[in-house]
């Protein structure tokens, strides 16, 4: 029972990723980035952990995933910013990414286990971090950057490198919630497997300005897998996990999916009357 839900929940996810990944390259860095953070690879992760686990452990579980998109979002934030302004090279943006995953993940993991034994209910702690990551996201995309639309074709294998990573972290996560580590799994859960593989193989086959435009999409639209992480923890025990996942999904993608892409182009649609306001100025003085 447990290798068969660990092999179906990685599988699952190694698909959905590979699938889901390629909207970036499709539709640019804006719109791309924001499909890009659908609910996918936490639907496998949040059955096999309810599938495994206590109400309790579940719960628990859950509510550190808000933390994880956090963290992602900083990891996000180094690839948006530290290639501009100190000029590093692909090889040494993907070591501090992962490095400020790590430390910071590890101090949030202690910090939530410190949190909620002092009484801070699971659903209250997902909440605060949410609401944070939102503020985070709206900052990261509140000036609009140049999100171009892929222009070479990603070879398959990459692709299969992205579902792989993807299945691996899914995997480790639901197993590790067998043992009862809920908070571990919660992270894990959320590790940037996606994130990760669809940066460097942007940079790679892109250049570096479409995975810097789509960082901050990115960012704010991984919100949506916080959202659904904690209204799983609500509907899941009342309908169970195929309608629990199915109604948790519509909830978080028009929740917060649909309106994070329309503030994407409020924003955007805001910063071209600027554009074509500064160069009618320009044209009048001259």
């Amino acid at each position: 029972m447990l290798l068969s839900s660990v092999l179906l929940s990685a599988f699952f996810a190694g698909v959905v990723a590979t699938l889901v990944t390629v909207a970036i390259e499709k539709f640019g860095g804006r719109t791309g980035g924001v499909l890009a953070t659908v609910p996918t690879t936490i639907i496998p992760a949040a059955i096999g952990m309810y599938s495994m686990s206590t109400g309790s452990e579940f719960d628990r579980a859950m509510s550190v995933v808000p933390l994880g998109m956090l963290v992602n979002a900083l990891f996000l934030l180094v690839w948006m910013k530290v290639p501009t302004r100190f000029g590093t090279g692909l090889l040494t943006t993907m070591i501090l990414s992962l490095l400020v995953w790590a430390l910071v993940g590890t101090m949030g993991l202690y910090g939530a286990d410190l949190v909620q034994n002092k009484g801070l209910s699971e659903l209250s702690f997902g909440l605060l971090l949410l609401f944070i990551l939102i503020l985070l996201g709206i900052w990261s995309t509140w000036t609009t950057v140049h999100a171009p639309k892929g222009k070479h074709r990603v070879r398959p294998l990459v692709l299969i490198a992205r579902g792989g990573a993807a299945a691996l972290a899914i995997g480790c996560a639901v197993w590790l919630s067998s043992l009862s580590y809920a908070m571990i799994s919660g992270l894990v859960s959320t590790f940037p497997a996606i994130f990760l593989t669809s940066m460097v193989a942007l940079w790679l086959s892109q250049g570096q300005d479409v995975p810097q435009g789509a960082a901050g999409p990115m960012m704010l639209g991984g919100a949506s897998v916080a959202v659904y992480a904690i209204v799983a923890m609500w509907l899941f025990p009342l309908y169970g996990v195929v309608i629990g996942s199915i109604l948790t999904w519509i909830i978080s993608v028009g929740g917060w999916t649909v309106p994070a892409y329309f503030f994407l182009q409020w924003r955007q649609s805001l910063t071209n009357l600027d554009q074509r306001s500064d160069a009618g100025t320009s044209t009048i003085s001259r």
